[in-house]
Formats: structure tokens, sequence, C-alpha cells
């Protein structure tokens, strides 16, 4: 572990602004709580480096005793564009949530998704949300503010974020930088004592139902997740596709068997193709459809 640390330690420019440092933040934290175990990516992916050169790529894969996949996939190109990829998923014995950091910036632009990513459609399941996010609102209020709310958002993405998910863009600057590193600590430092208190599940059904939940996750990030075109674009589309289901989204194959068109039927074409759309439904999120407290606020879709 430790000749790990100082790899990623020796790769970044201290002076100036790298997502490597919320990932060395991460396995150190995630180190002094638990015991991660490393995983070695595929051969494949050893020394990815984008098509025409301007683009390097640092990967991190771990595991640990409640843990199935520790990842995480910075890529950093010439002159300023930056992104990180970063997830921490449960063994399914475990309900806890999904840590999820989506990072990209520009020399003038972020867009973020930060957020503890329920198991479950927490307007579906108010015990789950109650469980996990009740007492943790505060921390989204702590940021609310300093990271407003990104946009429009879809009903499906909704479905699949928490009601304290950090949503946002905003012009690159430093100040801006140094915010999100601090809610990034916080929130990765809320999860790790939710996995604390985590106890594993005694009932066999409910085990299943926590692996299904998450394979229909993997499922929609691997199909809909909006930074594939840049991967495609980076490495070409079948390294891509490989990237992403067998390191992103590792589990999409192998947790369970239901298709994408299994879990969301409404995205069917005629031909039996997948939808390229990115909404069906047709709820559109334009500001923070939640309240201070957390409950959804009735006529926020439009």
């Amino acid at each position: 572990m430790l000749h790990v640390l100082l790899k990623l330690h020796q790769s970044m420019d201290l002076s100036s602004f790298s997502y490597l440092q919320f990932v060395q933040f991460a396995v150190e934290q995630a180190q002094s709580h638990t015991i991660l175990s490393p995983l070695s990516p595929q051969e494949k992916f050893n020394n990815l480096k984008a098509r025409d050169g301007n683009a390097t790529f640092h990967m991190l894969s771990f595991r640990a005793p409640k843990v199935r996949h520790f990842r995480s996939l910075c890529i950093e190109a010439r002159p300023a564009m930056q992104v990180l990829d970063f997830a921490v998923l449960p063994k399914p014995e475990f309900d806890l949530p999904i840590f999820c950091a989506n990072f990209f910036s520009t020399a003038s632009l972020c867009i973020v998704v930060l957020d503890l990513n329920p198991l479950y459609d927490v307007e579906l399941r108010s015990d789950y949300k109650d469980k996990y996010y009740k007492n943790l609102m505060p921390l989204y209020q702590k940021y609310a503010e300093l990271l407003p709310w990104g946009g429009k958002v879809t009903g499906e993405s909704l479905s699949f974020f928490s009601p304290i998910v950090v949503w946002s863009k905003f012009n690159s600057s430093r100040g801006m930088h140094q915010i999100l590193y601090a809610a990034f600590k916080d929130y990765f430092m809320a999860w790790l004592n939710l996995m604390e208190q985590a106890t594993k599940e005694a009932d066999e059904s409910k085990t299943v139902k926590n692996c299904e939940a998450q394979h229909k996750y993997l499922t929609w990030r691997a199909e809909k997740d909006p930074g594939y075109p840049l991967l495609k674009r980076l490495i070409g589309e079948d390294l891509a596709n490989d990237l992403v289901r067998q390191f992103l989204f590792e589990g999409v194959d192998s947790l369970g068997t239901k298709s994408f068109l299994d879990y969301f039927p409404e995205y069917s074409c005629e031909d039996g193709s997948i939808s390229q759309k990115r909404s069906v439904i047709g709820k559109v999120y334009n500001s923070r459809p939640w309240d201070a407290g957390g409950e959804l606020i009735s006529g926020k879709d439009r």
C-alpha cells in the first residue's frame, strides 16, 4: 500500500490543482478505517494512454471486508482538462450507499457530482432514506450555497441520487477547487462512518435484493454514463467499452443476469435496441428538487 501512495504523491504537482490529491486522501483515510487489499487491473489497462498522446490515466483498485470494489480513474490531459471517476461499492451483504465522485474540469469550468448514491430509490423507500440520510442533511446544507445546483436533471437520474447530492457547475478557480476538496473530504468521511457502523445482513433474501439493486445501478451507469463519449474519443470504442464494463462498473456482467431493457423497458426501440435518449419519462428538474429536510418538493418537475 505504501508504494502505491508514494507513486501517487510523486506523480502530483502539489503546486497546482490535481484530482490525484483527492484520491490520495481517500486511500489514506480508508486505510485507517479498514483493510484495503489492492486489486490488479487487467493487463490491457496497464499504462493506459490516450491515442493522441495528450492524456494520461491513473487507476487504483481495492477491496475491503465490507467493500466489493473501491476504485478510481483520474485522467489528466493537456493543457488543463482533468477527470475524476471515483466510487466505492459495498459488498451485497451490506445495503450501504455507493460513494460516488464524478468530476470534470477545464481551465474555465468544473462540472461535479458528489453523492452517497442510494442503493434504493429514496422516494420509494423512506426507511432507507431515514436510515442513511436523515442525519446527513446538515452536510448538504453546509455546501448548498458554496456549490450551487448545476441545472437540469432528468427524472431517471434523480432516482439514483440522494437528497444530499452535490450537482454543480462553476467557474474554475483556486478557491472553488478548495471548496470542492473540502466537500469531497467531508462526504468521504461521512461514508466511512456509515461503513464502520454497517452490520452484515443476516437475511439472505435481503442480500439478494441488495445485489440486484447494485446490479441495476451498474447497468444504468454502464449504459448511460455521460463520460463514455469522452473515453471513446480518448482510447477508442472497444477499449472504452471494456474499461466501462470491466473496471469502472465492474460487476455489471457478473452480479446479475438482467439486461438494461429488463430494468428499463421504457428505453426499448421498435427494433429491440436501446434508445440513446438521456430521458424518456419526461420529468426534468431545473432546480434542487428537495427541501432542506430532504423531502421532495411537489411541483418541481417541469
